[in-house]
């Protein structure tokens, strides 16, 4: 028996709502039905970024509809888009926008699932990440299940990254196995990368392509200097967001890279984060993952159409055969949103959905919370 459902997205890039309509069926089978990316606007994107950086309980309050109106907007495109109607869908399945994330202790994700609910008439899973964190986990990442389960590689070891806002790997020795997985954000994947992008460049929301690094040389000290902080030098279990890697390292990283450099170009800059991003994927995949046996990576996120973001690392990670995860599953952006519908499928059916490996959680805990149709 197969079932259809909507798994959504909105991650800490900040970019818009992902929404993958999924088919799932016996031993772990997925379809990818069709994928809408559904952007937010400048004005909403400042609207998150004023919320987390200092919302008033008013303003998380009408953030929480609205984004639930924005998550109903992608659902509906979604379902459009492969003329489903509502009423085929056994559930749909929210990550929410992450508002605040202190891992080990508290975590926050908006869209309130009872929008969805009325909106659609259909069960809702949401609020994954705050069942393992009450079981003392980090409460990421949690995409490793689906990693395992669903897209590592059928006889030997893979480790899949997604650069997202943060980068996340998980190492799993075959697929099919979660004995063994290994898991953990990296650090900043394209969020401080981003912001950068947006100080020196206010004309572009991001560089495309990696376009404008490509025409710039990083200032190695300052990726040297801002590689020795703490989070890079814990061991795993943990996870990060935009608290430690947001708007204000982005302009550590600005500021740091003009003052070694006096004469630096907004390219030289842009250049210097995106130098970061991929030093600090590399050293935690060369420090955390096993170092030997057949093996390949495999990247996904917004970061994997940045070409030259893709060709430092394939060069940083020598020992790595480093390849796209569109060439193998399907379109790497829809990803994450594919993984969270997995979530949503497990909760209905009382199965764990974290790795405790990942997260340093107690147990295998069952995730999410239902909102009835």
């Amino acid at each position: 028996m197969t079932v259809l459902a909507v798994g959504l997205m909105s991650g800490t890039s900040l970019d818009g709502v992902d929404a993958a309509l999924v088919e799932m069926g016996p031993r772990h089978r997925v379809t990818l039905r069709g994928f809408v990316s559904e952007p937010y606007d400048p004005p909403g994107r400042k609207r998150l970024l004023d919320a987390i950086a200092s919302g008033t309980a008013r303003d998380l309050a009408t953030l929480n509809v609205w984004l639930g109106q924005r998550f109903a907007a992608a659902v509906e495109q979604v379902l459009d888009d492969a003329s489903v109607k509502p009423t085929d869908l056994a559930f749909v399945a929210s990550h929410g926008q992450t508002i605040w994330h202190q891992p080990g202790r508290a975590t926050l994700q908006l869209g309130d699932p009872a929008v969805l609910a009325e909106r659609f008439g259909v069960t809702v899973v949401s609020d994954f990440r705050s069942r393992d964190v009450a079981a003392g986990g980090q409460g990421a990442p949690l995409v490793p299940i689906a990693d395992a389960l669903l897209f590592g590689h059928p006889r030997r070891g893979r480790a899949l990254l997604n650069i997202g806002g943060m980068a996340n790997v998980t190492w799993v020795p075959k697929r099919g196995r979660v004995t063994g997985v290994a898991a953990f954000d990296t650090g900043p994947g394209v969020a401080v990368l981003d912001a950068v992008v947006r100080a020196v460049r206010p004309d572009l929301a991001y560089d495309e392509g990696g376009t404008l690094a490509a025409q710039g040389t990083a200032v190695p000290r300052v990726v040297e200097a801002l590689l020795a902080d703490a989070y890079f030098q814990a061991p795993p279990p943990k996870s990060t967001g935009r608290e430690t890697f947001g708007e204000a390292f982005a302009e550590r990283l600005r500021t740091q890279a003009l003052a070694e450099r006096p004469g630096a170009t907004p390219a030289d800059v842009v250049a210097t984060a995106l130098s970061l991003t991929v030093r600090s994927i590399a050293d935690q995949v060369t420090r955390w993952l096993p170092k030997d046996g057949p093996r390949d990576l495999v990247v996904a996120g917004g970061g994997a159409r940045n070409a030259t973001l893709m060709r430092e690392l394939a060069a940083t990670l020598p020992g790595w055969p480093v390849r796209l995860f569109t060439d193998e599953f399907f379109d790497g952006d829809a990803k994450e949103a594919v993984a969270f519908a997995f979530l949503g499928w497990l909760a209905l059916r009382g199965k764990a959905g974290n790795v405790p490996s990942a997260t340093g959680a107690r147990g295998p805990r069952v995730l999410g919370r239902i909102t009835p149709p």
